[in-house]
């Protein structure tokens, strides 16, 4: 396989506004407003920044959070995780921005690091660091 097998994901939200200032401050990125597909979809979508030149030959995947009618957010069973040069620098900004830490960052030996954080729309993230 020459490519990340993982090619969108998505996170849903109920107060948008709050999610958007939540994962901005946690990952110091700036999210991008993304217009509805189609006219009938009632939904809100921010994109994550992605080089959409490399985006096919990159290792990271695309996303966004998602605001949609029906759709809750919440601990489910699908587990994104973010990349982090310290992962313990992430977790800690998550707390100081209306998340919580789940897990502390934890070793996984030659795998680097890995913390668990719930943000502001009770959906648990991962943060990867090497």
């Amino acid at each position: 396989m020459k490519s990340n097998p993982v090619v969108w994901f998505e996170i849903y939200v109920q107060d948008m506004e709050r999610a958007k200032v939540f994962y901005e401050a946690v990952l110091a990125v700036k999210l991008e407003k993304m217009p509805a597909p189609t006219d009938e979809m009632d939904s809100e979508m921010w994109s994550f920044p992605t080089d959409k030149e490399a985006a096919p030959n990159s290792y990271g995947a695309c996303g966004m959070l998602v605001k949609m009618a029906g759709v809750p957010s919440g601990f489910g069973g699908t587990l994104v995780y973010f990349a982090c040069k310290d992962c313990a620098v992430e977790a800690a900004r998550a707390a100081e921005n209306g998340g919580s830490i789940f897990k502390e960052k934890t070793p996984i030996g030659e795998h680097g690091f890995f913390s668990l954080v719930h943000d502001t729309e009770g959906n648990l993230i991962g943060l990867h660091s090497m």
